[in-house]
């Protein structure tokens, strides 16, 4: 009987690392072909201690500047950029941990992220005021980014933007979700390391990805989300984004007379089973009739549009975002010559 059991422990032992190297080959070679078949998008830059990816393309002024969500890649704004660079300068960029730029210093904050930001566009010689378009979390960069830096925006988009009283006004279900979301942020970190060097990471990267994403798109995406650093700055932002980043944004202050529209989404896609039905759709109005118009009510020249679209928006709806860039971007021309400040030129 013992050698029996010896003898089954043996194999078992011997499956297992051979599916561990397995795993380890699949991942080695996909990450190969991967770096062959997307090159980086834009140029590297050193800002301060660290090197930042930016992408810039037409010419113009205001200048865009597109910040992402959390999670996103800039290639999330790859529907988006072409068509603003028709009219003017639009610059986009992976903060410090995604894509092609390195690391950044904790706490992954949206003060920081500002900061690195102010820096990225001041070593890559970017000229303001800008527009700023902020997806998601990058509503709360971008507003974090106008109180520390004013001088520098014109306008503002708000892409179903995150609000900062969104978690401390949804029902408990929701709350107690994020809650044990944001638990033991280390050992996801140890239990993700191991997932993409044995290969499980890749094996299930897209199951979550939006149906209307083309293949080509999902897959570069992926090649971008895998690497541990892209995962560990997600989770470090995601630490302290309804504590230090929320209060960051609600001590920013509002946008006085700047252009301002605010892209609301009407459909939340990836809602958790652990919450009830009715919590979801408790949350979603909250969303759209509450907090989203509050957001808007930080100009003077703020509105809502309301979209039907699922948060995916620069994705799913592009000429919507696109269309309402264009709209502030041309306020902001006005806004300008108003307050005097540097004249629009080019187009």
């Amino acid at each position: 009987m013992k050698r029996f059991v010896r003898l089954s422990l043996a194999v078992l032992s011997l499956a297992i690392l051979s599916l561990a190297i397995t795993g380890v080959l699949y991942e080695t070679v996909g990450r190969w072909r991967d770096m062959h078949r997307f090159p980086r998008r834009g140029r590297l830059v050193q800002a301060g201690s660290i090197r930042m990816n930016i992408d810039c393309r037409g010419q113009g002024s205001p200048e865009v500047i597109l910040e992402s969500g959390s999670g996103s890649p800039s290639i999330d704004w790859l529907m988006v950029q072409p068509e603003v660079a028709k009219f003017t300068r639009v610059c986009s960029y992976d903060r410090a941990g995604y894509g092609w730029s390195d690391s950044g210093p904790r706490p992954r904050s949206s003060l920081q992220i500002a900061r690195e930001l102010r820096q990225l566009l001041q070593a890559a010689g970017e000229k303001g005021p800008y527009v700023l378009v902020g997806y998601s979390m990058g509503g709360y960069d971008i507003r974090v980014y106008t109180g520390q830096y004013p001088n520098d925006v014109a306008g503002m988009v708000l892409v179903d933007a995150s609000h900062e009283d969104q978690n401390l006004r949804a029902p408990e279900s929701v709350r107690k979700f994020q809650r044990e979301y944001n638990k033991h942020p280390g050992w996801k970190k140890l239990k993700y390391f191991f997932q993409l060097h044995l290969g499980w990471a890749r094996l299930t990267a897209d199951r979550e990805a939006p149906d209307f994403w083309p293949r080509a798109f999902r897959e570069e995406e992926e090649f971008l989300m895998l690497p541990t650093k892209h995962q560990f700055a997600t989770i470090d932002e995601d630490q302290v984004f309804s504590t230090l980043s929320a209060a960051q944004a609600r001590s920013s202050g509002n946008l006085g007379d700047r252009p301002l529209i605010v892209l609301a989404a009407t459909r939340q896609d990836d809602v958790s089973p652990d919450i009830p039905a009715k919590d979801a759709e408790a949350e979603q109005d909250l969303w759209v009739h509450q907090l989203q118009p509050e957001l808007a009510r930080l100009s003077t020249h703020g509105r809502q549009i309301v979209i039907d679209s699922s948060h995916e928006m620069p994705t799913e709806h592009p000429e919507v975002v696109t269309s309402a860039i264009h709209e502030v971007w041309l306020a902001a021309r006005a806004y300008c010559s108003e307050t005097n400040r540097e004249p629009p030129h080019g187009n």
